[in-house]
């Protein structure tokens, strides 16, 4: 099996989407052009690296701050080309747009790529919408930083039983 080159050069939304509740949920990007869907399972340090990422361009270029009005939501049903193994974005001063470029998990020489071309306003509102989803997860301990789950929490910090590596 062979690689495979995605390129979508006008995206008008990417979004984050979830399945499952929180401590068990599973992550997807979801991006569309028009009629066009492309959705890949990642996991949450992918979104987060990303929103990270995302913000530092943004500063760096001086292109504002994410909307406070709800974002676009993801079109379902849920259904990933693949799952991502590392994810970047990078910002194109001339086209005045950001690539965020997937790559698929397996072999190298098999592993497809993805590049969603986006303008700096859907941007901005995937940043806001992923702050929101990533908010509606399980609360972090504020002595450990660890997610808390319901059945309870070995806080290390307070001599629990949970192991820090």
């Amino acid at each position: 099996m062979s690689s495979r080159e995605f390129e979508f050069g006008s995206v008008g939304a990417v979004t984050v989407a979830t399945k499952g509740t929180p401590g068990a949920r599973q992550f997807f990007i979801q991006a569309r052009s028009g009629e066009d869907l492309f959705t890949v399972a990642c996991e949450k340090f992918h979104i987060q690296s990303l929103m990270l990422r995302i913000r530092q361009l943004l500063d760096a270029h001086d292109l504002g701050q994410p909307p406070l009005h709800a974002p676009i939501s993801p079109r379902l049903p849920l259904e990933a080309r693949w799952s991502a193994a590392e994810v970047g974005v990078g910002y194109h001063e001339a086209k005045q747009q950001f690539v965020i470029v997937i790559r698929e998990t397996g072999d190298d020489e098999a592993r497809s790529t993805v590049r969603f071309w986006v303008g700096v306003d859907p941007i901005r509102a995937f940043v806001r919408q992923a702050e929101q989803t990533l908010a509606a997860g399980r609360p972090i301990c504020v002595r450990c930083g660890f997610a808390m789950d319901p059945a309870g929490h070995p806080c290390p910090a307070s001599n629990g039983a949970r192991p820090i590596f």
